[in-house]
């Protein structure tokens, strides 16, 4: 009777090995990476009332912090420095205005990855918190009385903007990315991304008064990494 009592503890304590072994199967190494990346930018803004622009562009680069437990997931880090604004339209003139705002950017990313070691493809997609440090506006004419420029084009266009100061210089937003990476050695890999920032925040007053109920920035980033693998 004892015997039995054992063999069947034992059946037990190999059935709990075995069960916690292939539970450990399921698991995967994780891997933690740090690198840098640079690239340009292309952004206008989101006016409404709407503003004539076209697209202006700028520059980013950052560092970049990732770490990855499971085959597919991961979650991203980065501290960027992005450049973007808006540049107004005068068709018919040699007018010329652009206004480049310089953020420190904050993305947390959620990292979804497929392929080979050698090569992945992956999706970003998460929030992003901005802080302004620069404002910078170029303009070949007097943008502040614009009233009073030869052959400005006046009619039934918002020009408060150009001149009015930024009042929210804390911006969030969205951001969604695409892209590739190729492991060139064993701790080495390099990336290229796209990506598409929304913007949710204001520039600008947008209370019932303000001339504007909408100043959100937008922009699409183009940026080459590399990626240094710790673990």
């Amino acid at each position: 009777m004892k015997h039995n009592s054992n063999k069947s503890i034992l059946s037990v304590l190999v059935f709990i090995a075995m069960t916690f072994s292939a539970a450990g199967q399921r698991y995967y190494k994780p891997h933690f990476a740090i690198g840098g990346k640079a690239g340009m930018t292309m952004s206008e803004m989101s006016f409404t009332p709407g503003v004539e622009q076209s697209m202006i562009s700028g520059l980013t680069m950052g560092v970049t912090a990732r770490y990855t437990e499971e085959k597919f997931f991961g979650l991203i880090a980065e501290l960027n420095i992005e450049q973007r604004g808006w540049k107004e339209t005068f068709e018919g003139t040699q007018l010329n205005y652009e206004r480049q705002l310089t953020y420190v950017q904050l993305p947390l990313l959620t990292h979804i990855y497929f392929g080979s070691d050698k090569f992945k493809g992956f999706v970003n997609l998460g929030p992003a918190v901005s802080l302004l440090i620069g404002d910078n506006i170029s303009s070949n004419f007097d943008y502040r009385n614009p009233s009073e420029v030869e052959g400005f084009p006046e009619e039934n266009r918002h020009v408060n903007q150009m001149s009015m100061d930024i009042k929210n210089k804390f911006d969030y937003g969205i951001l969604g990315g695409a892209g590739v990476e190729l492991t060139i050695k064993k701790k080495h890999s390099i990336m290229l991304e796209a990506r598409y920032y929304f913007g949710l925040g204001n520039v600008f007053p947008s209370a019932k008064k303000d001339e504007f109920s909408a100043s959100r920035g937008t922009s699409i980033q183009v940026t080459l990494g590399y990626m240094f693998h710790i673990k």
